[in-house]
């Protein structure tokens, strides 16, 4: 269906079935401050850097702690989970590995910084996958907007036009669109924000796993 030269992974939610860790970490962030979480607060944080999400954090919930000290609070109760627990989603790493046959070069740009990304991708043995890491800390705005893949693009040395782009938020896909960019819409059902309905309308392509029965025709 797409003729690609560059293949753009997200990771949580994409190829990580990650989104239980930030339930935890919101749960034991607010709860030790004697706190609930607030509404919609996770699909607020979704297509955030982790930077980004750490000042709203502290702008709009009057926490005295600097952005830094939150984020490295976050880090230590994340951390161990990626490194130990976190799972591969079904087929992912089979997927990529078949398209690096193919001569496509690959590229993981996510929100997550590298302390986080960089064990899980080890331990499943998918780390030299990835011609290019992204996080979006290195950008100013958040992935509904297409700086992130733009730099991705970048990295990679292939034209926007010519990448496709692997994401589960509705938010990410525009942000990859405004890039230039053909998207592929993974189907989470934890992801927040990510209404299958919603991602299907706004994604060129859409897939419940990595399966060669929903990638066949990618």
């Amino acid at each position: 269906m797409f003729d690609f030269e560059g293949a753009v992974f997200d990771m949580d939610g994409t190829i990580a079935d990650s989104h239980y860790v930030w339930k935890k970490v919101d749960l034991d962030f607010f709860g030790k401050r004697g706190l609930d979480i607030p509404e919609n607060y996770g699909e607020k944080l979704s297509s955030m850097s982790f930077r980004e999400a750490a000042v709203f954090t502290k702008n709009n919930y009057g926490f005295l702690e600097s952005p830094e000290e939150i984020m490295a609070e976050w880090y230590s109760m994340a951390i161990y989970e990626y490194s130990y627990n976190v799972k591969l989603k079904p087929f992912a790493g089979e997927y990529i590995e078949s398209i690096k046959k193919k001569g496509v070069k690959t590229a993981l740009c996510t929100a997550s910084p590298k302390e986080l990304y960089e064990p899980f991708l080890k331990r499943h043995n998918i780390f030299s996958y990835f011609d290019v890491f992204v996080s979006g800390s290195e950008v100013s705005r958040g992935k509904e907007f297409p700086d992130i893949y733009l730099l991705t693009a970048e990295r990679l040395g292939i034209l926007p036009e010519r990448c496709v782009v692997f994401e589960d938020i509705p938010k990410a896909v525009r942000g990859a669109k405004a890039a230039g960019m053909k998207t592929v819409g993974v189907f989470d059902e934890n992801t927040v924000g990510g209404n299958r309905i919603l991602i299907e309308k706004e994604a060129d392509f859409f897939i419940l796993d990595f399966s060669e029965k929903y990638t066949k025709e990618i």
